[in-house]
């Protein structure tokens, strides 16, 4: 296909304003564009299809249809939808249920203790003479602020049934945990230690300096 483009063509000349002006005739000088029609070579593209291949999707071969092939690539429109309800092993350990402590059980050992402590914060493994425990620390403002979080330990721990061990002293609360029927430490601990963790203390501990 050709295709025809103007160009334009600027030529100068002067136009004489009046034949009558003495001594000399004066011109003004004008600039007229001409529009002149120019050819543009045509430039022609062809595909061949040994060289480009075939466009487009090809139609499925007669195996496939039979196979229900589309239907296993994109799925049913009748396909069932449920929502499982996640396992306690899905949930965070402050999201699960404190169970009965059957006397009867073992205590957990120190290799299941440590995977587990990773899922508490502050929390540290102490080994003594009557067990596995859990503990954990806070340096707080003042000793109003130490009564406050002991408060809220036992708000957090209440529908648990399975308390810890807290102590007061000045502006230091310290809190243990183990299961004394079992003699070290269960399952039990660590979902208490992990309902602690979600306690609000940063209105009880030191405010940090602001330098300028």
């Amino acid at each position: 296909m050709a295709y025809t483009a103007t160009t334009t063509n600027h030529i100068p000349f002067s136009l004489p304003l009046s034949k009558l002006s003495p001594p000399h005739n004066h011109y003004r000088h004008f600039k007229v564009s001409i529009l002149t029609p120019t050819r543009i070579p045509t430039l022609r593209i062809q595909a061949t299809g040994d060289r480009l291949g075939e466009f487009g999707a090809r139609d499925p071969f007669p195996a496939e249809i039979e196979s229900a092939f589309g239907e296993k690539v994109l799925g049913n429109g009748d396909t069932e939808h449920k929502i499982l309800i996640p396992t306690v092993s899905a949930l965070s350990l402050s999201q699960q249920e404190c169970t009965p402590i059957s006397p009867l059980q073992d205590p957990m050992s120190k290799d299941d203790a440590q995977k587990l402590l990773k899922k508490v914060l502050g929390w540290r493994i102490l080994d003594e003479e009557v067990g596995l425990k859990l503990q954990c620390l806070w340096k707080l403002r003042d000793f109003k602020c130490g009564v406050e979080l002991v408060n809220r330990i036992y708000k957090a721990t209440e529908s648990c049934g399975h308390f810890p061990n807290v102590h007061l002293e000045q502006n230091q609360v310290r809190a243990e945990l183990w299961t004394e029927s079992l003699g070290g430490l269960s399952m039990t601990d660590f979902i208490v230690a992990a309902k602690i963790d979600e306690i609000k203390t940063s209105d009880l501990v030191p405010r940090k300096r602001a330098w300028a």
